[in-house]
């Protein structure tokens, strides 16, 4: 049988980077510290965003309660994890199997409820994830 082409938004390189640091992932002092540090900023602007579109209010701790979202990209977690926490249900979607297993565990280990699958958008549009 054979094997399709790589999907167009998965750079092989990058999956192979991101897989090899999987374990790292929720290390506040290591490889991804710097999104670590970033990341209260990077959840409220997404939160704000989301609200001011769907006219919800940004102070409730449950501001995302009922929605569905999509974190293409989603790594260990860590922008799945405060969304979900805030409210939403969230699918976490990452080429790298590694990544999404760390992610998985984090999840569980938390009490959250997430949904990761390692796949590709393409893969996702396409019913195939």
């Amino acid at each position: 049988m054979a094997r399709s082409a790589p999907a167009a938004s998965i750079a092989a390189d990058e999956v192979a980077r991101f897989s090899a640091q999987a374990a790292d992932w929720w290390n506040m002092e290591g490889s991804f510290r710097s999104l670590h540090r970033l990341n209260p900023l990077r959840v409220g602007y997404v939160r704000d965003q989301i609200v001011a579109h769907c006219g919800r209010d940004a102070t409730r701790r449950d501001a995302l309660r009922g929605l569905k979202l999509l974190d293409v990209g989603c790594g260990g977690g860590l922008l799945a994890e405060p969304l979900a926490r805030l409210g939403a249900t969230v699918t976490g979607l990452d080429a790298s199997a590694e990544t999404i297993a760390v992610a998985r565990v984090h999840a569980a280990e938390s009490g959250l409820a997430i949904h990761y699958k390692a796949s590709s958008v393409e893969e996702l549009a396409e019913g195939k994830a």
